[in-house]
């Protein structure tokens, strides 16, 4: 999880200084840091397509950007309420981000293809691989690093940051496998801001959900808290309609100010969805 660091050489750490991002009214005015979806009739929505995303090919390392990042800048793209970070990362191999730091922010990696080796200060060796979710609190600091385990195969992951709804909290590292048939047409959660709740958590009342959907099948989403909360969807593989907007592979969706998502799946399709604050 690239952070304050130097890769290589390489500098990758995100301007994220001046977060204060909801205060401003004509941010507000536009959909939270996001010109309005003029593609749906629903005003409560952004629409990013994967092309629009910024493109970071260092080489050893291909990221996608949904929200600005690094070198890549864009005003209209700071955030989706307190989501603050999705990163679509491809690490060569047996490359990876050297030791770096993280403060106050909840921390989640998501492992798509291949295994993640992870190291940190507080003692954590671990192998990520798919079907395995990884979650640091990086409260008062923690340093890390990240390496693709295989010398011959590429490794692709989720990178999400997340602001906490609390700073200053000790430090914390979870980890677990999940049963992704579990997720075979239906919602399966995978993180809450409860410890007792399936999935990892955070310190944000935030609740991620994964679906695999069949060509054809059709599944509501209903918000833990529609006053507060929006949802972010991310369209992992194939072809989605979310509440009439057509969506396809690597678009993201947000969406606020409604009580469910209704979802049609138009082929095989893979969705990560993301409900978040969005003050």
């Amino acid at each position: 999880m690239s952070g304050s660091l130097l890769v290589f050489g390489l500098s990758v750490f995100p301007n994220i200084k001046n977060a204060n991002f909801l205060k401003n009214k004509e941010h507000e005015k536009t959909g939270y840091n996001h010109l309005p979806n003029k593609e749906n009739k629903t005003m409560n929505t952004v629409l990013h397509k994967a092309d629009t995303r910024g493109d970071a090919n260092h080489g050893w390392l291909h990221s996608k950007h949904t929200f600005s990042f690094a070198n890549y800048h864009n005003p209209e793209r700071m955030n989706f309420g307190v989501l603050r970070v999705l990163n679509d990362d491809k690490v060569s191999e047996s490359m990876g981000f050297g030791t770096h730091p993280h403060k106050d922010m909840e921390i989640v990696s998501i492992p798509l293809e291949g295994d993640l080796k992870h190291k940190d200060n507080m003692g954590n060796e671990t192998i990520i691989k798919s079907g395995d979710i990884q979650v640091m609190s990086a409260g008062t600091g923690v340093m890390h690093s990240e390496y693709n385990n295989s010398p011959d195969k590429a490794v692709k992951f989720l990178q999400i940051w997340v602001f906490p709804n609390k700073n200053s909290v000790t430090p914390r590292y979870d980890q677990i496998t999940l049963d992704v048939t579990d997720r075979q047409n239906k919602m399966q959660q995978i993180l809450s801001p409860n410890s007792e709740d399936t999935g990892v958590w955070i310190h944000q009342d935030a609740w991620f959900n994964m679906t695999s959907l069949e060509n054809g099948k059709v599944l509501t989403y209903t918000l833990k808290d529609s006053e507060k909360n929006g949802v972010y969807v991310f369209v992992l593989k194939g072809d989605v309609t979310i509440n009439n907007q057509s969506l396809n592979t690597r678009d993201g969706f947000g969406v606020w100010d409604t009580n469910n998502l209704n979802i049609k799946a138009d082929s095989n399709t893979e969705l990560l969805l993301m409900e978040v604050p969005m003050n």
